[in-house]
Order: C-alpha cells, then structure tokens, then sequence
C-alpha cells in the first residue's frame, strides 16, 4: 500500500512540477523577448526572428536560476491539494507517517534537481554562449558600443612587452575579445602605445587585431586594418582565465579547474559554481522540506494565509543566504565547499527539526 500511495504521490508532484514549469516558462520567456527586444531593436543585425531565437537560447539559464522557487511552491501547491482533499488525512488514519509520505516529494525534488544539474545547466551553458556571439555579432555590424558584460583584464609579460589587455566580450571560449584595448608599458611603467581594435583573435605566439586604431603620447593617432601583438600566453591559459562559470556546462567543469590549476589561474568561481550544481538537488529538498512546514496541517488546523506567506519568505531568504554566500565562495572569502553546502545542510536541518516539532512533539 505505500508503495501505491508513494506512486501517486510523486505522479502528482512531477504533474504539478511540469505544468508550473510551462507557466513559468512562458512568463520568464515573454519578459525576457520583451527587455532583449528594446535592447537590440536599434542594431543592424536586429530580427524579429533572431531576437525570438535569442530569447529561446537565454531561457535555460534563466530558468535555473528560478528552479528553486518551482520547488517551494510545487511542494506547497501539491501538498495543500492533498490536504484539502482529505487524502493526507486518509494517510494518516492509515498509520502512515509525516516522514513516509513526504518521501515521494524528497524523491521528486531529487529528481528534479538531478535533472537541472544534467540537463538544463548543460543546456542554459550553451545556450549563453551562442547569444554572446549573437550579441556580439549585431554591436559589430551596427558598429555602436553599448554596455555589456565585462572581460577580466589580461597582463602579459613577454621579454621586454608589458601589455594590459581588455574589451567588452570575450567570445570562442576565450580566444576571442571584442572591441579590445590594449595598453602597452616601457620598463617605467609609462604607457607608451594604446591599441584600440574592434577584436583581438588570440593565434599561436601571437594576437591578430583587425581595424585597428593605435595611439602614442604626443602623436596623431594612426589606423591600421590589422596588427599583430606578440604574446607567450596559450589559449588553454586564456580560456581559463576568462572563462566566466555560467557558460562551461557541468560536465566540463571538473577538467576546467584541473586546466585552470595547472595554469595557477584561481578557481574559486568555478570550484563554487561546481559545489552549487552538485549541492542543488538537495537545496530543493530543502525548499520541499519548508514548504511542508507550512502546508501539512493547513487544512486540520485553518492556519492562515500569514503562515503560507511565512513559508514563501523562509524559502526566498534560503535563496537569498545561498546566493550571497555563492559570491562569498567566488571571490574566496570563504572556501566553495563551504559555502556551497553549508546553507543547504542548515535549511535541511531546520525543515526537519520543525517537522519533527509539529509531528513528533
């Protein structure tokens, strides 16, 4: 008989997780074309069919980030039906425990974090670096410089070159720069010359930059159609120094760290970015064990929508310590595994505690 009751439980779980899936899909799609719509709508390569395809490519990293929510309100939606359906109170009556039917729930917010981390994060980190290209290519063509996600600066040392390097985008997993500038360095530490190039293509000992403009102290600046700037960097160093942890899928994470160590380039960002897919499932079952906090009893006890709303701000204030905590990990104030799971393991320990307090007494 449980095993029956744990099937039905969890066919309503993934029910109720797919249709508010769709729901937010759509909504999350419809903001997003609308805000990327007024970005681009003046750029030369602007279409109303790129523009729907743009969207489409940025969804899966938007909607991961909104993953922990579904699990917090799939848990309270389904959970508060089951209620007012009298079929928890059935369960009960039948001997079963809090701790039995929650399983098929716990089961189901594994799953669909299992899912998140192997399928949509692959997904949303390919999805994000074709619309950079995408991005990148429409500011070429319309030949405007507008604001976008900034390039870590590079400095290079090579004999007597001392060049700092920066631009707008880095695009073909590093070896790319878009709108770079380049500043070169005499053993002083006076600049001597400035590259502005609409890209920097990074090829073997050297980087080839096209259209560009070069500036010295004093002197009317010159433009070329190409210059190249010798380098002793490699593209397996420039890879991992620019790489940004939203665009390298959860599979290639492991063997970036490993490359990135190898090159001395921290790993911080990756490391934690790592240990928060590894740590998401269990941050669902976190939000599934809060949103049971404030729904098994609704219907027995008319808790009022305070203690609903209480919930929803439990599990947005979870989402809010993990997130801050994230960047704690990224910047290396505290170690990633630290502040990957820590906050998931205390939320998880709270849910139980207070499940344990209302059943067990």
């Amino acid at each position: 008989m449980i095993f029956t009751l744990g099937r039905y439980f969890l066919r309503r779980y993934v029910v109720t997780t797919l249709w508010f899936l769709v729901g937010v899909t759509s909504i999350i799609y419809l903001i997003d074309f609308s805000e990327t719509t007024g970005r681009f709508a003046g750029l030369t390569g602007y279409s109303l069919p790129g523009v729907l395809y743009l969207t489409a490519l940025r969804l899966p990293l938007i909607l991961q980030q909104t993953i922990p929510f579904v699990a917090l309100f799939v848990g309270m939606t389904t959970l508060i039906a089951l209620n007012r359906k009298s079929e928890l109170v059935v369960a009960r009556a039948a001997g079963i425990s809090v701790w039995q039917f929650m399983m098929p729930f716990i089961v189901g917010a594994l799953m669909v974090g299992l899912v998140t981390t192997l399928v949509i994060n692959p997904l949303a980190a390919w999805g994000q670096s074709q619309a950079l290209n995408i991005e990148s290519t429409w500011r070429e063509a319309s030949n405007r410089r507008k604001e976008t996600t900034a390039v870590p600066w590079l400095r290079q040392i090579s004999g007597k070159d001392d060049v700092v390097i920066g631009g707008r985008t880095v695009l073909e997993n590093g070896t790319l720069i878009t709108d770079a500038v380049l500043i070169h360095f005499d053993s002083d530490g006076r600049i001597i010359l400035r590259q502005d190039a609409r890209s920097a293509k990074l090829k073997d000992g050297y980087w080839l930059l096209t259209d560009v403009t070069e500036t010295r102290p004093g002197e009317v600046p010159t433009r070329l159609a190409t210059a190249k700037v010798s380098t002793n960097l490699k593209q397996e160093f420039v890879q991992q120094r620019l790489a940004q942890p939203e665009t390298v899928a959860f599979y290639d994470l492991s063997q970036k760290i490993a490359v990135a160590r190898s090159f001395g380039v921290s790993t911080k960002a990756l490391e934690t970015q790592f240990h928060s897919l590894l740590s998401l499932p269990f941050l669902l079952v976190a939000m599934t064990l809060i949103a049971a906090t404030v729904s098994l009893k609704f219907s027995r006890f008319n808790q009022s929508r305070s203690v609903i709303l209480g919930g929803i701000l439990s599990g947005f204030v979870l989402y809010v310590v993990t997130t801050l905590v994230k960047a704690f990990g990224s910047s290396g104030v505290v170690p990633p595994f630290v502040a990957a799971w820590v906050p998931v393991v205390v939320a998880m320990a709270l849910g139980a505690t207070i499940l344990l307090h209302q059943e067990d007494g």
